[in-house]
């Protein structure tokens, strides 16, 4: 596709800060970014964000763009890509709002927010037990959750297999004894005068 020596002389003037040329550069090339957008069946205000977006990048990196001439390619490439991204952006935050809005109720979408919220504390209380462990005992107990045989775990931290059963024993209690994460066991549990 021919050049038209007019871009490359726009371009050029847009580098030295010249606000007509990029006036014209945007007024040339919009429509094709708009099209860009509509071919992945974006609505206008994402297409305005992708269009924002591409024409920033063009700002950041013309000073780079070693063709003049391809800018209108460059423009097109940088479209897609941003469409693209905006577009899986779009489908993993719909995902996500279908998940909260299957016919659910306030009230149940409230419950399963609190739900997830507790969870995601329950596990940071645990995870700040367990990086308080010995590192053997972290070892040996992450081994264990995957299911590796005691020979193993023996083998691999040089460790007699008879001894593995009550070290581990001992590292359990010792999470168990962690303040954070026992007061969780017993709020869990309900125990009484732990509220």
């Amino acid at each position: 596709m021919p050049v038209d020596p007019r871009v490359i002389v726009l371009v050029i003037r847009a580098r030295e800060g010249d606000q007509d040329a990029w006036d014209e550069l945007i007024e040339r090339y919009a429509p094709m970014i708009w099209s860009i957008g509509r071919r992945y069946r974006m609505d206008r205000p994402d297409i305005d964000d992708v269009a924002q977006t591409v024409w920033l990048r063009l700002v950041e990196s013309l000073a780079d763009l070693h063709d003049p001439g391809a800018v209108g390619s460059w423009l097109a490439t940088t479209t897609k890509h941003e469409c693209f991204r905006t577009v899986k952006a779009r489908r993993r935050q719909d995902s996500m709002e279908q998940t909260l809005d299957f016919d659910m109720t306030a009230d149940e979408q409230a419950t399963m927010v609190e739900q997830e919220l507790e969870t995601a504390e329950r596990n940071a209380i645990l995870r700040a037990a367990f990086a308080k462990l010995p590192p053997t005992c972290q070892r040996i107990l992450l081994l264990r959750i995957e299911g590796i045989s005691y020979e193993e775990i023996g083998a691999r931290l040089d460790l007699p297999i008879g001894s593995l059963g009550p070290k581990r024993g001992r590292c359990l209690a010792k999470l168990r004894d962690d303040p954070a994460l026992n007061a969780l066991i017993l709020a869990e549990i309900g125990a009484p005068g732990n509220e």
